[in-house]
């Protein structure tokens, strides 16, 4: 089976280009996400063919699980389709309409001088509803407005941690600290805001502090996968909830440990994406599985 590794700021992925939408992907993302006995990667991405979009993206994480939406992800599979893409002579920008579990996305991209590609994706609406993002709150907790999500405070291992909660069509919770991220005892946090029982579906947790009104510096621990280099809706959801406390401005910089993101939100409208996507090598997987 015929494959390509990218990454994009760090996180990194295998993607295949298929048309078998029936085979166990799940089983197979477990196995070759496997950094020491696999390819090693942060997900696995399926290239589909899709009857209402330009192709259809499924993302499948390193536990099996398949996440409805993935910014770093889905920018590298552009990436792949750009590169593969049959440009016309003088054309500079083309448009292209990807279908997600969540949504169908909308990519810009942009062919530069030294015909490297800038590409930006459209990440939908950030939404706010408890039942959408999902969670279940406490005690009979009410939500009154969108504030309730903004500073919800659950405590883990004696440290009170408000939270904020906001989908880009995954559960997303954001702390915001006042200290350099890299002291936070992130892998003992992490799993635990992961699997907290206000979140039904369990959530990626990031912890941001904001630097300026233009930069944030982050870590991630991802659903399923764990904390890695980037990740792309956890930048969308950590501008988002900054725009909304007043930290930052419209456009801002997440600065990951695998590199930066940069994020546009005008506070009411979508949210855009860009950053890093390289394709990193290719290969072929022995799959015994079909053999």
């Amino acid at each position: 089976m015929d494959f390509t590794k990218l990454q994009g700021a760090g996180n990194d992925f295998v993607l295949v280009e298929t048309g078998d939408k029936t085979r166990d992907w799940s089983r197979l993302a477990g196995i070759i996400c496997d950094r020491h006995f696999g390819v090693g990667a942060d997900g696995l991405v399926l290239l589909l063919p899709s009857d209402r979009a330009d192709f259809a993206m499924r993302m499948f994480n390193p536990d099996g699980s398949e996440a409805e939406a993935c910014g770093n992800g889905l920018r590298c599979l552009i990436k792949y389709c750009a590169v593969k893409a049959n440009w016309k002579p003088g054309e500079e920008e083309r448009i292209f309409r990807i279908e997600t579990m969540d949504d169908t996305r909308r990519a810009m991209v942009k062919r530069q001088d030294d015909s490297s590609l800038d590409i930006r994706v459209g990440m939908g609406m950030p939404v706010f509803s408890p039942e959408r993002i999902p969670v279940k709150l406490e005690n009979n907790d009410k939500v009154v407005d969108i504030t309730s999500m903004l500073n919800y405070t659950v405590c883990i291992d004696n440290l009170e941690l408000p939270l904020n909660m906001v989908s880009m069509g995954n559960p997303h919770a954001i702390y915001f600290t006042d200290g350099e991220v890299r002291g936070f005892p992130l892998h003992r946090v992490g799993p635990k805001v992961e699997n907290h029982r206000i979140f039904p579906n369990r959530a990626n947790f990031e912890v941001a502090r904001p630097i300026n009104r233009t930069e944030i510096e982050a870590r991630v621990w991802e659903r399923g996968a764990g904390e890695t280099l980037a990740c792309g809706t956890g930048a969308c959801a950590i501008a988002v909830a900054a725009r909304k406390h007043g930290f930052v401005d419209e456009s801002v910089k997440i600065k990951l440990p695998g590199g930066e993101l940069n994020v546009t939100w005008d506070g009411n409208g979508e949210v855009l994406l860009g950053g890093p996507a390289e394709i990193v090598f290719t290969g072929i997987w022995p799959d015994k599985e079909k053999q």
